[in-house]
């Protein structure tokens, strides 16, 4: 067997959070190394929301695969590839290494590949909890949805649902109600969850409870057959049907944790990764970015969890500048020793000085404001 390849940084989870970890770390002279599973929440999202200057007919996997294109093309390495551990390889002590030269101090095992690296990210993300109704899940992102904050702008004025029974359903239907005037709270058949003030805060809404069981989800049938198929509402138990412009599944989350729980971080009681203000777990060289810390469920806030997490992690593994207590007398009485400079390796520096002399990089390219 070959010995495992050796980087500086090992991201694992390829969203928006991931993915920008990942560039900062190399566009800051890091070896770094990113793997993603096939299928990635992210990738899922037809159309991405509120990111200045990106225009909502991208994907999240268009977006993704510019990212990736962008990591390559700055040195970074990309692997397809499922995390199945992550181990540590020193002795478990607490104290910090900041040497960038230091032997790697923890081993992924994927799929298809072994690395070793000083640190890690893992951005990893969270699941959404579907409901049980027939035929829906097949219109997420087209009418189902999960994202207040992303989606509630698409669904103004129409006819709307929230489908769940907790405290959390009962608040996004009343919130609804600040983007239309038709909002329906689908019980399905299910016991309320929330307390006596949300039951009579609830009352005060013009929200329709209804009841009965969800049976199916139905197409929108004014859609072009050549298009994706859009949710056109519900039929229910008692043999009625309810057409939607769209709404929101409520049924909470679960996040993807435990990689990073097995490693010893530390979770809080809503499953989620605790962090820092630098993204750090509990963990020393652990960090983690992204919705598996928080759930905000929002791209531009992973992204900038993935920028402090970058800067932090730059902050501890950079060579320079050394502290002059680093810098001891030598012994033919300099008064500093000679430094190995620069201190990235020379692989990223040699990709540094080929992307300096191109023209045109990876990224979304288009018409100007304005222009055709």
């Amino acid at each position: 067997m070959t010995d495992p390849l050796e980087y500086e940084v090992a991201v694992v989870g390829g969203g928006p959070a991931g993915l920008t970890t990942a560039l900062y770390t190399t566009r800051l002279g890091h070896r770094t190394v990113l793997f993603e599973k096939e299928g990635g929440r992210h990738a899922m999202v037809s159309h991405v929301h509120n990111m200045p200057g990106v225009s909502e007919d991208v994907s999240g996997q268009e977006l993704a695969a510019h990212a990736v294109a962008q990591l390559e093309h700055y040195g970074g390495d990309f692997y397809p590839d499922a995390v199945e551990s992550v181990s540590r390889l020193d002795d478990g002590g607490d104290e910090r290494t900041t040497d960038a030269d230091s032997d790697p101090r923890f081993r992924l095992e994927s799929t298809h590949a072994t690395i070793d690296a000083d640190r890690v990210v893992f951005a990893t993300g969270f699941r959404d909890r579907s409901p049980e109704v027939s035929e829906l899940e097949r219109f997420t992102g087209r009418g189902l949805h999960y994202c207040l904050h992303c989606d509630a702008y698409t669904l103004g004025d129409g006819p709307v649902f929230v489908l769940g029974h907790t405290e959390s359903a009962a608040h996004v239907a009343m919130t609804m109600c600040n983007f239309t005037a038709d909002v329906d709270l689908l019980l399905n058949d299910r016991e309320p969850e929330w307390d006596e003030d949300t039951d009579a805060q609830l009352d005060a809404h013009p929200v329709d409870r209804i009841d009965t069981a969800v049976v199916s989800a139905y197409d929108d049938e004014s859609i072009d057959a050549d298009e994706p198929p859009w949710l056109g509402g519900f039929a229910f138990a008692d043999g009625t049907e309810r057409d939607y412009l769209g709404g929101f599944a409520m049924y909470g989350s679960a996040y993807n944790a435990d990689l990073a729980a097995a490693l010893g971080c530390e979770l809080g009681d809503d499953g989620a990764l605790e962090v820092d203000e630098d993204r750090e777990t509990s963990v020393d060289g652990v960090y983690a970015v992204g919705d598996v810390t928080h759930g905000q469920n929002q791209t531009t806030i992973a992204i900038g969890d993935g920028a402090y997490a970058g800067l932090a992690i730059h902050k501890d593994l950079r060579t320079f500048p050394k502290s002059l207590d680093e810098l001891e007398e030598t012994e033919d009485g300099d008064d500093f020793p000679a430094l190995d400079v620069p201190g990235s390796p020379p692989d990223l520096r040699a990709q540094m000085r080929r992307v300096r002399e191109l023209e045109t990089h990876p990224g979304l390219r288009g018409p100007s404001p304005g222009r055709e």
